[in-house]
């Protein structure tokens, strides 16, 4: 690949930096109250139905309102697609390339706009909101890049008399169904793939962060992406994207979500209709129940400091976060003895704020949940930590970290994904029961080990089974080329996200054999 350099994360603890951004939030916040219809062909369609996208810190302030798609739009966009593909898939590699390098240069300089708006829709923090708008013009800069290596095709052996070629062909029409966890990176990277591979896009955001997505597809049609290559289509999970889904004509499904939704999807494309006249495919990334094993030597500073990114940066939403932490029982007093009070000093506020350390989790819904399963987990376990009620903003979707002890490896609480900032606590004999344990769940996404014996590092690189394993570091913030991001076990199918065979699912591989041999002089 040609050289990828990623683009280096803001420094808010200069004061410059911070007073700019500190500036542009207050700017964003007096724009909001956009609406945004459906775009199809490049033509705004109002449908009367109308979602409001809400501040989760402050949910009476309505960042904007997006049109929900019908049934009718979801056909609309479809054929219009199907009619630009052909176009789109003969466009030069140079020319997709070059329309995909101006919009990552238009979002540089759009930057702090997006990363404000991601604190307001979605409620990141600072450095979070940031890191997700720097994800995306990786996501641009690399796939861009990659698009360009694919084209050469791969080398085969060749004969004398024939010529040998293998390339690849886009799939056809491409739904990206999106999350609202990362609603500009992981948007911009499935989206930017799929269009630097060939295929025509239909976007289909999250209910949570409409605007964002928006915004996006409007960037990447200023940069020149053609209308009727790249659609906008907000709507409902069951309504829109299940259409999306089963439709027959659209040929490749991108989803990041949960795992009930991902396994769905997988069940639709496994099943093809009668008027299919391909096998559809899906690329689907559905999440964790992530695991850190803190071995008997580990530096405890460093296992402290990895737990806390670990597991409540962005409020713990994200597939990535740990949830459970495994510690050998020579060091797990001590550490539990640390952690508490570490814990309890995080800041829970407004993300708008420059110190904030957890801000509101997504919706009523999420905070209803994670509340549920921490007085559940109270009612049946050790409740080393919970975050006192008074210590939360009045208004808002909080909810103060939590750490659990004694939870029952086979409860749901230690086996299925909460999406919260809770973390259940298991002391165990050895490090080798340290990772059976980690390994004793249905998912497989990332993992991580605090330890300094090189042997035991060797083990867990030898039986972690994880898409993503982490030694002597956080487990979040994968970056772009450098720890190219996927799941296995019900995580996912294995695809590495801003890695070098992330595109080959997006594309159909061809073979062209040619006969050379001579065979005379055609006569008229």
């Amino acid at each position: 690949m040609t050289a990828f350099q990623n683009e280096p994360l803001a420094d808010f603890s200069d004061s410059s930096q911070r007073t700019r951004f500190a500036s542009t939030l207050e700017q964003v916040r007096r724009e909001c109250g956009w609406k945004a219809p459906c775009v199809i062909g490049g033509q705004p369609v109002v449908t009367g139905r109308w979602l409001p996208s809400v501040n989760p810190a402050h949910p009476s302030h309505i960042v904007g309102q997006a049109a929900l798609a019908r049934s009718e739009e979801v056909d609309r966009a479809i054929a219009c697609a199907l009619r630009a593909q052909a176009r789109w898939a003969r466009t030069p590699v140079e020319t997709r390339a070059e329309l995909l390098q101006s919009a990552a240069a238009r979002l540089r300089q759009q930057r702090a706009w997006f990363a404000a708006l991601a604190v307001l829709e979605v409620g990141k923090p600072w450095r979070e909101a940031d890191a997700d708008v720097v994800e995306a013009i990786d996501f641009l800069d690399y796939y861009r890049a990659g698009a360009l290596e694919l084209a050469q095709g791969k080398a085969v052996i060749q004969q004398p008399g024939e010529s040998n070629r293998y390339g690849y062909v886009p799939r056809g029409v491409c739904a990206v169904i999106a999350p609202w966890n990362f609603p500009v990176g992981i948007l911009a990277g499935m989206a930017s793939s799929a269009l630097a591979a060939g295929n025509v896009v239909i976007v289909k955001p999250a209910e949570q962060s409409p605007i964002l997505a928006s915004f996006f597809v409007r960037l990447l049609h200023e940069a020149g992406v053609p209308e009727d290559v790249l659609q906008y289509l907000p709507g409902l999970g069951e309504e829109t994207g299940r259409a999306l889904v089963e439709d027959p004509r659209v040929a490749l499904v991108m989803f990041t979500g949960s795992k009930a939704v991902g396994l769905s999807i997988l069940r639709t494309v496994g099943n093809p209709s009668a008027a299919q006249r391909f096998v559809k495919h899906a690329v689907v990334e559905m999440g964790g129940k992530n695991a850190i094993v803190v071995d008997e030597d580990a530096d405890l500073d460093e296992a402290i400091h990895g737990v806390l990114i670990s597991a409540f940066g962005y409020q713990g939403q994200k597939c990535s976060a740990a949830s459970r932490l495994i510690v050998h029982a020579a060091l797990y007093d001590r550490l539990v003895e640390r952690l508490i009070p570490a814990v309890a000093g995080l800041r829970v506020c407004d993300p708008i704020e420059p110190r904030c350390d957890l801000g509101p989790l997504i919706d009523a819904d999420a905070k209803t949940r994670v509340t549920t399963a921490v007085a559940e987990a109270a009612a049946s376990s050790t409740c080393l930590y919970r975050s006192p009620p008074e210590r939360l903003p009045a208004e808002g979707f909080f909810c103060g970290p939590a750490l659990c002890a004694e939870v029952d490896p086979r409860s749901p609480l230690a086996q299925e994904e909460l999406f919260g900032p809770v973390v259940c606590l298991f002391r165990v004999r050895s490090f080798s029961e340290g990772l059976a344990l980690a390994n004793d769940t249905a998912y497989g996404l990332t993992g991580g080990v605090y330890s300094r014996s090189p042997s035991h590092l060797k083990e867990a690189i030898d039986s972690f089974q994880v898409g993503n394993l982490y030694l002597n570091r956080p487990i979040t913030g994968s970056l772009v080329g450098r720890q190219p991001f996927g799941g296995a076990k019900l995580s996912g199918l294995g695809t590495k996200a801003g890695g070098p065979d992330y595109l080959l699912q997006l594309v159909v591989p061809k073979t062209i054999c040619e006969n050379t041999t001579r065979h005379g002089i055609p006569l008229e």
